[in-house]
């Protein structure tokens, strides 16, 4: 249903078991299927979500999001170890979803996106007829 996008993603994980930690994850995200709902959460702490973008084209899902610097302008810096500008993550997403009906909100600085199943790729039982429901006609 998802596809990675970060390329570097299994060298990262390599990285991180031989040398510590390479490089933070600007937009962490968790993703699981919950009945007809494929949901996705991303941690986006202190983002003003007026600056929260979601695309759709075709199957790919585009969020953007922009931390601004906290300290009003012309304030003294002393201490800025918290990641800010602009944050992008793509996903790939299967032909089982139904991007015309995703619903996205934002609360406790977690954006969570619900993607319902599509319902052509949804389970649905089949009804067989037996051979007694078949009449031949005699002539």
């Amino acid at each position: 249903m998802l596809m990675r996008t970060d390329p570097f993603r299994d060298f990262d994980r390599l990285a991180q078991q031989v040398f510590g930690p390479a490089r933070p994850a600007a937009m962490p995200m968790d993703a699981y299927r919950s009945g007809d709902d494929f949901v996705v959460h991303f941690d986006l702490p202190g983002i003003d979500p007026e600056t929260i973008e979601l695309d759709v084209e075709r199957n790919v899902l585009s969020v953007r999001a922009e931390r601004r610097v906290p300290a009003p302008e012309g304030a003294e810096m002393i201490v800025a170890e918290r990641p800010t500008g602009t944050f992008t993550r793509q996903l790939f997403l299967g032909d089982t979803l139904d991007t015309e009906r995703i619903d996205a909100s934002y609360e406790a600085g977690v954006l969570t996106l619900r993607i319902p199943v599509a319902e052509a790729a949804k389970p649905r039982r089949i009804q067989i007829t037996g051979g007694d429901s078949r009449k031949q006609l005699s002539g």
